[in-house]
């Protein structure tokens, strides 16, 4: 069988690094390109002939299942599945099992819940098939693979060894990582211990190498960024809306700017490279916004210049103030005439007084 149509979401990740963005919404639910960034991964799962999915939940669960229902509206049969400890990667996994339909041979398709990839599904399930693997292995090249885990493969593309966050030039054998997606045959998800904490990168994978199963790795090094860090997050929605990641879920035409409806953009407002405004933003007049995100309900006041950075929902920036990577929480507001730079995070609710702030200090 050459097509998967079951596959699982991990998505219970509490996305600390993301926060103050994760503080009220769980990081799959973040909005990227105007959509929760889950939706960019149904609905490409879905377009590789996926049907049925489980999401492997845990914080803020209780928001999923509201928001996708049944996936109906997505064409897909959606299941969700909440831990009530926190289980790893392997344990979320092997928490699902039961819900699973594929037979012991068939493929299931696994996907971390904060990558965004234009990796070719289709491919990587034909190459499991092909190659006969117990496990296949979505792999990319980095530049610098020193943050991953290394995935060296032999010349036919088995896997060798995993190697965790190598540091020294000598253990960095190769620019191949772990990039995030998986396909199990059914059986060896039963395989997995039940009801405790497993890593299936440092306890799965590796234990099932050294017991003589066969993984294989693809690499596809198209599109691919983790979106654990907020700028990240930010450059991954701007990318979306240029089209430089694809997705079938980006509400309207790809371009430089995407305006969502009931959004009051003022006429001489200027934005550029993939900025987002959302349902129900004030951008003013003779406001810049480049490459940046502002969330629903938030207020730009006039003159504002804002680049490659976030403004939550309902958050308000004074006129003339400029922001360069910048995250700006739910609620948050910042006076007219100030200046945020460099990674400065201002919690939900915060306010900053007019002209107090002109530089800023990484975190």
């Amino acid at each position: 069988m050459t097509e998967a149509k079951e596959a699982i979401l991990l998505v219970g990740g509490k996305g600390t690094r993301l926060r103050p963005l994760t503080v009220h919404t769980p990081k799959p639910m973040v909005p990227a390109a105007g959509v929760p960034f889950l939706t960019h991964q149904l609905a490409r799962a879905r377009a590789a002939g996926v049907e049925h999915i489980v999401l492997a939940t845990s914080y803020l669960a209780e928001v999923f299942e509201p928001y996708f229902g049944d996936g109906a509206s997505l064409g897909l049969s959606i299941e969700y599945v909440t831990e009530r400890e926190p289980l790893g990667t392997g344990g979320a996994i092997r928490n699902v099992a039961s819900r699973l339909t594929s037979g012991p041979d068939e493929p299931v398709i696994v996907f971390n819940g904060d990558i965004l990839t234009g990796l070719d599904i289709r491919a990587l399930v034909a190459a499991h098939a092909t190659s006969g693997a117990d496990v296949s292995l979505h792999l990319t090249r980095v530049e610098d693979p020193r943050a991953f885990g290394l995935v060296p493969t032999d010349a036919s593309g088995r896997v060798t060894a995993f190697l965790e966050k190598p540091q020294t030039p000598e253990e960095i054998v190769t620019d191949q990582i772990n990039a995030g997606a998986y396909v199990f045959r059914r059986s060896v998800i039963d395989t997995i211990p039940a009801g405790r904490p497993v890593s299936v990168e440092r306890e799965t994978f590796p234990g099932l190498l050294a017991s003589g199963a066969h993984l294989q790795g693809m690499v596809d090094s198209t599109y691919w960024l983790d979106l654990g860090t907020p700028q990240a997050f930010v450059r991954g929605s701007a990318d979306l809306v240029l089209g430089r990641a694809p997705s079938p879920a980006v509400p309207g035409r790809c371009g430089d700017r995407l305006v969502l409806p009931t959004a009051s953009v003022a006429a001489d407002a200027k934005l550029t490279g993939g900025t987002v405004v959302g349902e129900g933003a004030l951008i003013g007049e003779g406001a810049r916004i480049a490459g940046s995100t502002v969330l629903a309900g938030a207020v730009v006041e006039p003159g504002a210049v804002i680049t490659d950075s976030l403004v939550g929902a309902g958050a308000r920036i004074g006129s003339r103030t400029v922001l360069t990577g910048a995250v700006i929480g739910d609620g948050a507001h910042v006076g007219a005439d100030n200046e945020l730079r460099d990674g400065i995070r201002i919690w939900c609710g915060a306010s900053i007084p007019d002209a107090s702030v002109r530089f800023s200090s990484d975190q």
